[in-house]
């Protein structure tokens, strides 16, 4: 397809629509670990009321162990759940997996929102919270691996901008911290708006999710294989070294690292392979055609 006949991105809507992904994807967690003084204190707490669930107490909340089970609770379904969806992919669209991530996260959200204004003992908050902690990251891996699927068959440049709202979603929570800081809010207030502020994301990236598939630059790109988005990838690289031509630009770095990726890319043309049967390819077959590391030979001294 020539490069004319691709639709615009009108507005740049569909970057500003990733760019929000981004940041959506990544803001809940930040808050969540950024109100972690919020959850100590309510752990240390063993008498007090929830209006005063936020004094600096210390010995009673290391019983719990709190930093080192968020830890281990938030890293390992991060793991598991980014295999999963290798597998999960070819069972379940990608809009049920990044939408039905979404929304379980705006729940969890909620409730821990809502569990501010709710007195329990430690113990049951405790478990409540680890909880939590499980489903928030395990439903982000899915999340973020579904919008990375996609992210494959769009141009480089809107992987870019995605990933740029991930670094921003950092900068937003420690943005609001230093502003709870500064404003010398009561803490209750603080961690309201800590879990309010993740959810009023989500509803945003919600939004912008539904919206790409009422555009036409995104659904051009969405609807393709990986396979057509790589060959216009090649198609685009051979248009810009033909124009460089044109141009008089014989030699450039630009022309140079084209040239290598087209030849690299159109090397594996010239091997026979088998016919592959059409539709998404097996998760065992990209692991037995991943080349396995071998032990460099030794070198002479």
């Amino acid at each position: 397809m020539a490069r004319g006949d691709t639709p615009q991105d009108s507005y740049h809507l569909v970057g500003i629509s990733f760019f929000i992904l981004g940041l959506g994807t990544l803001l809940p967690w930040n808050f969540f670990i950024t109100a972690i003084p919020y959850f100590q204190g309510r752990l240390a707490a063993t008498n007090n009321t929830a209006g005063t669930l936020y004094t600096n107490h210390t010995g009673p909340a290391d019983t719990f162990n709190f930093n080192n089970w968020v830890t281990l609770l938030s890293q390992l379904p991060l793991l598991l759940f980014t295999l999963l969806n290798s597998f999960l992919y070819q069972c379940i669209p990608e809009t049920v997996r990044i939408l039905g991530s979404l929304l379980a996260i705006l729940l969890l959200f909620a409730l821990t929102a809502v569990l501010v204004k709710v007195d329990m003992s430690p113990g049951s908050f405790f478990s409540i919270t680890m909880a939590s902690v499980w489903f928030i990251n395990s439903f982000s891996a899915v999340l973020q691996g579904s919008l990375f699927g996609q992210l494959g068959t769009m141009p480089s440049t809107y992987s870019t901008l995605f990933l740029s709202g991930q670094g921003l979603a950092g900068i937003f929570a420690a943005l609001a911290m230093l502003m709870s800081m500064a404003s010398d809010v009561d803490a209750q207030t603080a961690a309201l708006g800590y879990f309010i502020t993740p959810c009023v994301g989500i509803l945003i990236s919600i939004l912008c999710y539904l919206s790409l598939h009422h555009l036409e630059f995104a659904r051009h790109y969405l609807a393709k294989k990986p396979s057509q988005a790589q060959g216009q990838e090649l198609e685009t690289k051979a248009e810009l070294l033909q124009s460089d031509e044109k141009n008089g630009i014989l030699n450039s770095p630009q022309k140079t690292a084209l040239t290598l990726d087209l030849d690299l890319e159109k090397e594996p043309e010239l091997e026979p392979e088998a016919p592959q049967k059409s539709g998404k390819p097996s998760i065992y077959i990209v692991f037995q055609k991943s080349p396995c590391p071998s032990t460099p030979p030794s070198q002479p001294w």
